[in-house]
């Protein structure tokens, strides 16, 4: 059996996190939790639970945060863990037996991150696969027979069990702001970050959200020949001279971005532009068109009416 250490950052999380750690009860040796700035009884509520809980002047950086946290903890294995996420019955049962027979060659555990509909309101998946349990001290070894090298890749397990994602906020608002202040110098985001907020400003962004990023995605075609990120920074384009009512710079971005990165995204931008002319043909066909057309930012476009 091996020994886990659970970690958490946390903020103001009063409302779930009883719920987070009493599904965690007897999966673990060490409880680590990490307060960022809470204003409400967060902080009093993890001292019921473990007297390892420490205090971080928040940042803006979550890496900087839960780097901070790990470095708190003293197990074997590390399961790191937010406050909106439960284990249900069926799946404490399936940590137990991980945690009994876990090979100690794997140093990655991945879980499956389950966001039901009514609670994916940022950039999440319904179902998809995130590295959760994390081995503290890495052995490096040596392969190969001949010109031996190291092995630099980490073991990585996949395993069945699901962890519920139950937010009752929607953090978005967090997020742009710190994705505000990352771009305001004018970089460019790594290809993973850009994607992630083009698509919580599809799923999730108001008008505001998207004005206040137009300068940067505009700004970011000329600084990538990424064909992804291309297409991810005219769809949020389109989107926000859509709203801002900009019939000529709408035409022009979206006549460019139509020609070489035809996507659902964009088609639909299409058809809420001539819906919003009352030109229901127009609107129709691209409607059909966005159906036949694949997405590239799990946008739920479809329900941006």
């Amino acid at each position: 059996m091996v020994t886990v250490s659970v970690c958490m950052i946390v903020k103001n999380e009063e409302k779930v996190l009883r719920r987070c750690l009493d599904s965690l009860k007897g999966l673990y040796e060490e409880l680590v939790i990490v307060d960022t700035g809470s204003t409400d009884s967060t902080k009093s509520i993890a001292m019921e639970y473990t007297n390892k809980v420490y205090d971080f002047e928040w940042i803006n950086d979550f890496s900087a945060a839960r780097n901070y946290a790990f470095s708190k903890c003293n197990m074997e294995y590390i399961y790191s863990v937010d406050a909106d996420e439960v284990l249900d019955e069926e799946n404490r049962f399936q940590f137990k037996i991980l945690k009994d027979n876990l090979i100690t060659d794997i140093e990655i555990v991945q879980m499956l991150y389950v966001t039901p509909l009514e609670h994916n309101t940022t950039e999440n998946f319904e179902k998809e696969y995130r590295p959760k349990l994390f081995k503290r001290l890495r052995t490096f070894t040596w392969i190969d027979p001949i010109h031996e090298t190291l092995r630099l890749d980490p073991v990585v397990f996949d395993s069945d069990i699901e962890i519920l994602h139950l937010p009752i906020n929607n953090h978005s608002k967090r997020d742009f702001g710190i994705f505000e202040r990352l771009t305001a110098n004018g970089d460019i985001l790594s290809e993973r970050l850009h994607n992630m907020y083009s698509r919580e400003l599809m799923i999730s962004g108001k008008d505001d959200d998207f004005i206040k990023a137009k300068e940067y995605f505009l700004n970011s075609l000329h600084m990538t020949d990424n064909p992804d990120m291309l297409t991810e920074s005219y769809c949020v384009i389109c989107h926000t001279f859509r709203i801002e009512k900009n019939e000529g710079e709408f035409l022009k971005y979206f006549g460019i971005a139509n020609s070489e990165y035809e996507c659902s995204e964009l088609c639909k931008e299409a058809e809420l532009f001539y819906r919003a002319k009352n030109d229901d043909e127009r609107a129709t066909l691209w409607k059909k068109k966005a159906l036949e057309t694949y997405p590239v930012l799990n946008s739920e476009w479809d329900k941006m009416e």
